[in-house]
């Protein structure tokens, strides 16, 4: 679908913020679209654990982009970027304005400065650099990267499986290594138009809470069966979606290994670790038009619809 150029809203901030509720009530105002940027609500089946929009919400308004994909096929940046140009393009065309939401720096970052192209790896490339991981483990490819990739094993853990093997599968496609590839390409706008980026950045302590009330309520809710299921497909360690906060500790709990308890206090612990890495990220990554310093709240909305309406009428200039 061809994309008319037009304005952009981006929401960012760390979970439990309050950026959904302010995608709906700005998308309600504005007669928007609301267009996911996180890494996890992308997935089917996993709504209730990774607290993507229900069905109360989504039957108001246009959401995009929740729940499309298959935990086993993983969601890259670049897959994310190019479904997120398609659902835009959808917005313009019906002439809503697309609102993007989300805590996944590198999506949004993309989205706002662009991505690099990098070369297609062919399947068979794929299948060998898997078959290389499996003979080798996630340690011995990482040593072998070393001899050929420097620059990018020097920034991977020995354990992640999952971007060695990537960079290892550009490797063995083209002779070259990733790092080449990234150093050369140019980064490039697959979603034109101008953008009006709204940072949330409320007092960590208090995201601390709000995302313990949703853990418990997680616990208590769907989370459990959603987790039960996802494990039952027996999917690759390395599946990103198996790292969705709670989806380890949840399955930890089911297989005996921990209390609910336990269970519960690691999901917190790990969801503190997360929003640290948030906050750092949006602080020292992005460049907001408007920063809230405070969880999102309806008293807020008036301010910023203010804004929001202020940029729209010189966004054609």
């Amino acid at each position: 679908m061809p994309d008319r150029a037009g304005p952009l809203v981006v929401i960012a901030g760390p979970t439990a913020s309050g950026k959904s509720a302010l995608a709906l009530d700005l998308a309600e105002a504005l007669a928007g679209t609301v267009i996911n940027g996180d890494s996890m609500q992308i997935y089917a089946g996993l709504g209730e654990i990774t607290a993507a929009p229900g069905p109360a919400e989504t039957a108001r308004l246009p959401h995009r982009l929740y729940g499309v994909r298959d935990p086993a096929l993983g969601g890259s940046v670049a897959w994310w970027l190019d479904a997120a140009a398609e659902a835009v393009a959808e917005a313009r065309a019906a002439g809503r304005l697309p609102i993007v939401v989300g805590g996944t720096g590198l999506y949004l970052k993309a989205l706002i400065e662009g991505l690099a192209d990098l070369p297609e790896v062919p399947e068979a490339a794929r299948q060998a650099a898997r078959a290389d991981l499996e003979a080798l483990g996630a340690a011995g490819l990482h040593a072998r990267l070393a001899e050929v990739d420097g620059p990018t094993a020097g920034r991977l853990a020995p354990n992640d499986r999952q971007r060695i093997v990537r960079a290892w599968e550009v490797w063995r496609a083209t002779g070259r290594p990733l790092s080449h590839w990234q150093a050369e390409a140019i980064p490039r706008r697959r979603i034109a138009g101008p953008v009006f980026l709204i940072a949330l950045r409320p007092p960590r302590e208090a995201v601390h809470r709000a995302a313990e009330v949703r853990l418990r309520a997680m616990f208590d809710g769907a989370a459990p069966a959603e987790v039960a299921a996802l494990m039952a497909r027996g999917l690759p360690p390395d599946t990103p979606a198996l790292k969705a906060i709670g989806v380890v500790e949840i399955a930890a709990w089911q297989r005996g290994e921990m209390s609910r308890e336990a269970a519960l206090a690691a999901a917190q612990q790990a969801t503190r670790r997360y929003v640290k890495r948030q906050m750092t990220w949006l602080a020292t990554q992005m460049r907001p038009n408007m920063v809230v310093p405070a969880q999102y709240s309806e008293s807020l909305l008036p301010d910023m619809l203010r804004k929001v309406r202020a940029f729209l009428l010189t966004a054609g200039d």
